[in-house]
């Protein structure tokens, strides 16, 4: 099927721009979108939601504490509200999002984007979650609509914030990449529930105005649970300011063409009154960017991905590897920045938060090694990365810290970035005592990588699923059944779409 694709030039009020295209995407004005697309938002829905009922069940900190705030602000009319996870009290939209994109994001573990659109020149290689498609959900149980509606304005999350990825990258100014998601979901958010061009645009232009988050959220000696948080406010931020604009309060307006400004400000500082990028959106077809982007399989900064494929292809064509600790002298990882900076830091080298550790690469590649020792595993199911594996006794674990001091981190420079963001350069090579010196190869597009075509996804997903929800809700079965075929379910099930049993959580029914 051919796909529409929507410009936006860089001389034009993009702001209004996207507030019109959303409105329009919505309104069917651009054709059928292709089947095995909605498909993969789905699937990319499924995998967040797993994340987010695991992150409840187990009382992860931040997840918990919004919910519980959330679950404070209810509503009488039930048509004015959206619902958390494991509820059916309608509470305000924009807490209701911030408690349920919080769950969805608490692992790290949901989808991924690192912006790259070669075929157009949009290679800025932003990074991006799926951790948005609750909003989706609460502006779809306030207007009544059903599953396709509201499985159109997931997609439409993702292909904003998925293209604005491609054209600029917050991480160069240190600024979060949540900021991509919260345009697009103020303009979706917007669209969805009615708003005009006019109060869209504001909802933008207050987004970008007010509410900035820097990545000193995700910087120093041990993060907190403001950086899994992070999106979950942004989005509250994004639903706000268009209940706001629709109130009528007039944020500033072609914000993104604004001088002083995040866009024109870092990317252009000439002042040309201009924005600093094109924009190309998909209106219908398959070329969207939900197609690009990645899934993790396990709890792991996904610029990991690579490093964690070359050990598990390491151990799969040397078993013997995991005989013996001691024969394993070192391994050397590879890789290119930005990775290096993020999963590098040497303050990564010491984690004593899972927050940390999860974006510490000698960690996640000694705990995947421990784990294949101990249990004499090589596969990907059997060692995938679970939140077990970032409890308290996990951190310290003598072993994975023995293992750790053996790993050199090291950047490969530009024969490495220059693969970056097409794929994720790495190479593992490690240094045995009976089996001589081991090396991966180049991983480019490792398990769960968009471009990856071993036919595993499908296996791993489902393991992946089970895993997470196996204890967490007496059925998962049910649980899947109840968000597949979305375009299918009624306004009556999108409604109690949440409404279900997490096991130790108050329903707060």
């Amino acid at each position: 099927m051919a796909s529409e694709t929507i410009v936006l030039p860089a001389n034009e009020n993009q702001a209004r721009g996207l507030a019109q295209y959303a409105i329009d995407f919505l309104a069917g004005q651009f054709g059928p979108v292709d089947v095995s697309t909605l498909k993969q938002v789905e699937l990319f829905h499924l995998d967040s939601v797993a994340c987010g009922v695991s992150a409840l069940a187990l009382g992860a900190n931040a997840p918990s504490v919004l919910r519980e705030e959330a679950l404070e602000y209810a509503v009488a009319n039930s048509q004015a509200g959206g619902t958390c996870f494991g509820s059916s009290k309608r509470v305000r939209p924009e807490k209701a999002v911030l408690a349920n994109s919080s769950a969805v994001r608490e692992w790290d573990s949901n989808g991924t984007n690192f912006g790259y659109n070669p075929a157009r020149g949009h290679t800025k290689g932003e990074f991006g979650h799926n951790d948005f498609y609750p909003v989706a959900v609460a502006a779809a149980q306030q207007r009544g609509l059903n599953g396709q509606q509201t499985l159109l304005g997931m997609l439409l999350i993702d292909e904003i914030r998925g293209r604005l990825a491609e054209v600029f990258s917050l991480k160069t100014y240190k600024i979060d990449h949540v900021v991509h998601g919260a345009i697009a979901s103020a303009a979706t958010y917007g669209a969805m529930l009615g708003a005009s061009v006019d109060q869209i645009e504001s909802a933008i232009g207050l987004v970008l105005a007010h509410y900035i988050p820097f990545r000193a959220i995700r910087a120093g000696h041990q993060l907190s649970d403001s950086k899994g948080a992070s999106a979950a406010i942004s989005a509250e931020m994004a639903v706000l300011s268009v209940h706001r604009a629709m109130r009528g309060f007039v944020g500033p307006a072609d914000i993104v063409r604004n001088p002083e400004a995040i866009f024109c400000l870092f990317g252009r500082p000439n002042q040309t009154g201009e924005s600093p990028f094109e924009l190309a959106l998909s209106g219908s077809g398959s070329d969207f960017t939900v197609n690009g982007m990645h899934f993790k399989l396990g709890l792991y900064e996904h610029q990991s991905a690579g490093a964690i494929q070359g050990l598990i292809d390491l151990l799969n064509r040397h078993p013997d590897i995991v005989q013996d600790e001691a024969a394993i002298e070192n391994i050397r990882i590879t890789i290119y920045e930005p990775a290096f900076g993020i999963i590098g830091d040497p303050a990564k080298r010491d984690p004593h938060t899972r927050q940390s550790a999860d974006h510490s690469m000698v960690y996640i590649i000694a705990t995947l090694l421990r784990n294949a020792i101990e249990s004499r595993q090589t596969r990907w199911e059997q060692l995938m990365l679970l939140p077990a594996d970032y409890d308290d006794a996990a951190l310290f674990n003598p072993l994975t810290r023995r293992l750790m001091e053996k790993i050199d981190f090291r950047h490969g420079g530009t024969e490495y970035d220059s693969l970056y963001p097409d794929g994720i350069p790495t190479k593992l090579e490690m240094e045995h005592t009976r089996l001589g010196k081991l090396d991966s190869g180049l991983i480019m597009y490792p398990e769960g990588h968009a471009r990856n075509t071993s036919g595993n996804l499908q296996r791993l997903l489902d393991y992946k699923f089970e895993a997470l929800v196996g204890s967490a809700v007496d059925s998962p079965t049910e649980l899947r059944a109840r968000f597949t075929d979305l375009h299918l379910k009624t306004a009556a099930e999108i409604a109690s779409l949440y409404d279900f049993r997490i096991n130790g959580v108050d329903g707060a029914s």
